[in-house]
């Protein structure tokens, strides 16, 4: 394929979910040709704003809200201001648009991208979207029928899009994770001061921390670690709850248990586990299948349409993950990570399940993708 230069505007975020994939897929396009010029287009005040222009790249804030389910006077205020900000918005997207002069536009979902995406697709502009979960995205949806090119990561997508326009590439992933080998395991272990002789568990709450994942870590230590004597814990509980974890790990002596609020070399940390803990976001699921992880999944109830159980199921449904959920997990998640820890051949089969389903070339589909709509 002959790849020219290209100007292109990438838009989305709100997560890292969303914010990964799309540096992704900026990085492979100047991997393709470095003269590519990208502008990134977000939302005010989210963390886009901060991530793309670490990542090196340019980026335009919109003043684009999304609506609140939660009945709070906060949300309520939110809501009514949700139209009008919609409006400038689109607005200011046309404006971006005419001024930057994209050769093609690519959306990774999240309300950030519809505002972009629909003055793109009004204007004529080729567009693209990536959708990550396994259940679509309402703004992701909404551009289906608009669209040229749909990228998905899971089966079953024609549900929400036209098939015609599906194109299966999996979800773009850091370029850091793939599978390990022994050696960086040990690398791993070094790092983070671990003993090699003891079994390792990998606990990623986020960079914010998920509160149903702390309860049960500290559910298990009251209760005394049991099943956990040869196992060392690296527990990323999240900046938000890093104080009341410090708090509650005052005055007990749990050297085999480091809890910090930032884990900044995740692929030494997925390296050195034996067993996984996390969230099902699609940037998860797909970091722990490229790197052939044994992960026990606890979809957040707290998702658009519930699609961490979706993202979850896919792996589970295949021998490739467990899943534990949220409402049981104070009781049965430690208890289960301590069952799977000590179990080597079922370990070996999630291992090789999960990695069977990994997409490591996701990036460059979709950027073929790109090409064949410029």
């Amino acid at each position: 394929m002959n790849y020219k230069k290209l100007r292109v505007i990438i838009s989305g975020g709100g997560t890292g979910g969303h914010i990964f994939p799309a540096v992704s897929i900026a990085g492979k396009l100047t991997e393709v040709n470095p003269e590519t010029e990208i502008l990134f287009v977000g939302a005010e005040g989210k963390m886009e704003m901060e991530k793309v222009p670490q990542a090196g790249y340019k980026i335009v804030g919109l003043p684009i809200v999304g609506l609140q389910r939660k009945l709070t006077l906060k949300n309520i205020i939110n809501d009514i201001k949700v139209p009008f900000k919609v409006i400038g918005s689109y607005t200011m997207a046309k404006k971006i648009i005419k001024d930057f002069k994209p050769d093609v536009v690519v959306g990774v979902g999240g309300y950030a991208s519809a505002p972009l995406l629909f003055a793109a697709t009004s204007m004529k502009v080729p567009s693209l979207i990536q959708e990550q979960n396994g259940f679509a995205g309402l703004t992701n949806k909404m551009l289906g029928s608009k669209v040229g090119s749909i990228c998905v990561a899971y089966d079953g997508m024609e549900k929400f899009f036209p098939k015609e326009k599906i194109v299966f590439s999996g979800n773009p992933i850091r370029p850091e994770m793939h599978q390990y080998t022994g050696e960086d395991k040990m690398r791993g272990i070094r790092y983070y001061g671990l003993d090699e002789n003891k079994k390792h568990l990998l606990i990623v709450g986020g960079s914010l921390g998920a509160g149903t994942l702390n309860r049960a870590m500290k559910a298990w230590i009251e209760a005394g670690c049991p099943g956990g004597d040869d196992v060392e814990v690296l527990w990323q509980c999240g900046k938000y709850y890093k104080s009341g974890v410090d708090e509650f790990m005052s005055g007990r002596t749990l050297p085999q248990i480091q809890a910090t609020d930032f884990i900044g070399r995740m692929d030494l940390a997925y390296a050195m586990a034996d067993v996984v803990i996390s969230r099902s976001g699609a940037s998860s699921v797909s970091e722990l299948c490229a790197t052939g992880k044994a992960s026990i999944f606890v979809p957040s109830p707290n998702v658009a349409e519930d699609h961490q159980t979706h993202n979850a199921m896919a792996l589970v449904s295949k021998d490739a993950a467990v899943l534990v959920k949220d409402a049981e997990a104070a009781q049965k998640l430690l208890p289960t990570a301590m069952e799977l820890i000590h179990d080597s051949d079922r370990i070996a089969r999630i291992e090789q399940n999960a990695l069977k389903l990994a997409k490591l070339d996701a990036a460059q589909t979709i950027v073929d993708e790109v090409y064949k709509l410029v």
